[in-house]
């Protein structure tokens, strides 16, 4: 039998298990992904919220969730040159690869981590061949690493590491590299430059290096593209391509840094028009009669809503149908969730954190009686630290380049218990400082966890014009509002607690937290209402400013309507929905908006028509 029909015959067989075992689509995750690089502005936890946002849906596969093992040295080698792969775990090395400054043991997990991630795209290369159809690695897609050096946060190309191993296996289809990364895919092109089989397809934004190779497409928009150019370009180009090249094998990278929120991207793509841009491309890949082999990596991504984008993409792969991904709120509520399933439980085996859960030091989630002090009456400064990393909280502040943390808990004032995380990089800067206890006066009859302050700044950011500074801020803000409510609500749930409580003290904040918190007050709620119904066309930081300003104004006497501070509730219990909701709640608050008669002043020195 020839050696060509072994091989097929093979496949056949890997196949036909493969889809015995699972009829879902073949996902590449591990974990230790969320430990993240510190200073490399990528959501460490944008693997973990796209599986759980599958998961909300009831379209997570377990049996179709794999987990990879880390490229081997040999692997490496298929592309990599000796002499670079002995100095790629070098601090100095790594820290021109990734732009900050490593130390010796953040060079060592750095590497480590971009071997795991290539070893998930070797299998996603592997499983896409063995289904015949799509498979996808949540990570991966270093396309700017070279042969013997690497750049912009890649250290090794993984595409061309899973392609030139795929060949060693002996695969000899021709392969398509469809690289929609914002940036281009310069490593992959030149290591491939010579190769006729492997055609490498990137749209982008500016060309990184050269663009000649015997088998290549590279296009360059420049900055400031929308839906429209960006499509027209992919929908006339690489249609012919596929027909003309007939790939064996599509690996995809999907990136979203073209998206218009996108930190280190200058483009201007909506959600919308990323999501057909994926459509297409899987449908061209798919093909009319002849499904081609298509391995989806993430590639970039650095914006607050990356994540949404691709799980947006992967829920409609998962079910055929245009789904919405569950609110953020939801993913990070279902986050703390497990954790305190995991502690009632008594831990999680194989976590690779320095230290353990306990049932002393998780008595914070575990109902029970606990010694003060401690923060609510049940955290230790252990059991805090172990659950802000255990949440991904602190690896996003690393991510953010904030290196060495110090978690403190001050349970000596009498305002109130404080949670705080200082970054000790340099002079200290305080990232989070929440301070609240546990209250029965609050809300009359019901026990709640008051918020007395919330602070969350990024001393390091700057504000500009598309964040720009409200009114109370000193620094922008960290993002991390839903991963804090979150702990607290389920703290609420594990030890009977009504909900939580807090002041609105300004009018942009009652806006910013609408999705996750009532006012307490139907009259407070009506009020509010009145304002959003005269600020809700404006940009929040604008409307702010006309409040702060004092040009909301009272449209019969003409005098400013000023915001005052006012309590609001996230419920958790029942009865304290019940008192926040419902046709009395409802009636009083529109009967509250409809008698104010509130309009906006131009701003001071404004001329009007």
């Amino acid at each position: 039998m020839p050696r060509r029909w072994h091989r097929a015959l093979a496949r056949t067989v890997r196949r036909a298990w493969f889809r015995f075992r699972s009829r879902g689509i073949p996902l590449v995750y591990d974990p230790r992904y969320e430990q993240g690089v510190v200073g490399v502005p990528l959501d460490p936890l944008r693997g973990e919220k796209i599986l759980a946002s599958l998961d909300e849906a009831g379209l997570l596969v377990r049996e179709a969730l794999w987990t990879p093992r880390p490229a081997s040295i040999q692997n490496l080698l298929r592309v990599h040159t000796v002499e670079y792969l002995q100095t790629a775990h070098e601090p100095e090395t790594l820290t021109h690869i990734y732009g900050v400054e490593m130390t010796a043991q953040e060079a060592e997990a750095g590497l480590d981590l971009q071997r795991l991630m290539t070893g998930g795209t070797i299998q996603a290369t592997r499983l896409a061949l063995i289904t015949g159809t799509t498979s996808v690695h949540l990570g991966g897609g270093f396309h700017h690493a070279g042969s013997d050096a690497g750049m912009a946060f890649c250290v090794f190309n993984d595409v061309a590491v899973a392609i030139r191993r795929l060949r060693g296996r002996g695969f000899e289809d021709p392969i398509l590299v469809v690289d929609l990364d914002v940036h281009d895919g310069n490593g992959t092109r030149a290591i491939f430059a010579e190769d006729a089989t492997v055609h490498t397809y990137s749209v982008h934004n500016e060309d990184w290096g050269p663009v000649d190779a015997v088998a290549s497409t590279a296009i360059a928009l420049g900055a400031n593209v929308d839906d429209a150019t960006y499509l027209g370009v992919v929908r006339e180009t690489l249609p012919p391509l596929v027909a003309s090249f007939r790939p064996g094998l599509v690996v995809y990278l999907a990136g979203t840094d073209g998206a218009e929120d996108d930190r280190l991207g200058n483009w201007s793509l909506t959600e919308a028009g990323l999501f057909e841009r994926d459509r297409f491309v899987t449908d061209l890949a798919r093909g009319e009669g002849q499904a081609r082999p298509l391995a989806v990596l993430l590639a970039g991504g650095y914006g607050r809503h990356a994540w949404r984008y691709s799980a947006r993409y992967l829920l409609w792969l998962a079910s055929g149908r245009e789904l919405d991904p569950p609110a953020e709120e939801a993913l990070a509520l279902q986050r703390f969730r497990r954790l305190g399933d995991e502690a009632r439980e008594g831990g999680e085996a194989g976590d690779d954190l320095p230290f353990t859960l306990t049932e002393e030091d998780l008595v914070g989630l575990t109902p029970g009686v606990a010694p003060p002090p401690r923060f609510l009456g049940h955290f230790s400064r252990h059991a805090v630290e172990l659950l802000l990393e255990r949440s991904g909280i602190l690896a996003q502040l690393r991510a953010k380049g904030f290196r060495t943390l110090r978690v403190e808990l001050d349970t000596r004032n009498g305002l109130g218990h404080t949670v705080r995380v200082v970054c000790e990089d340099g002079p200290e800067e305080v990232l989070l400082e929440l301070r609240a206890e546990r209250n029965r006066r609050a809300v009359p009859g019901m026990e709640v966890v008051a918020v007395e302050w919330l602070l969350l700044q990024n001393p390091r950011a700057e504000f500009s014009a598309r964040r720009p500074r409200l009114p109370g801020q000193q620094h922008p803000g960290l993002g991390l509002l839903r991963d804090i409510m979150s702990w607290l609500v389920v703290v609420c749930e594990r030890h009977g607690l009504d909900g939580i409580f807090f002041t609105t003290v300004h009018y942009h904040i009652a806006v910013q937290s609408r999705s996750i918190v009532k006012l307490l007050h139907a009259e407070d709620e009506g009020r509010l209402r009145a304002f959003e119904s005269v600020l809700g066309d404006m940009p929040l930081a604008e409307a702010a400013a006309a409040v702060a300003e004092g040009r909301v104004v009272d449209g019969q006497t003409g005098e400013p309507a000023e915001w005052t501070p006012v309590p609001a509730v996230m419920p958790v219990s029942e009865r304290l929905e019940a008192l926040v909701t419902g046709p009395e709640y409802e009636e009083t608050a529109a009967r509250e908006a409809a008698r104010l008669d509130l309009r906006v002043q131009p701003p001071s020195g404004a001329s009007g028509d």
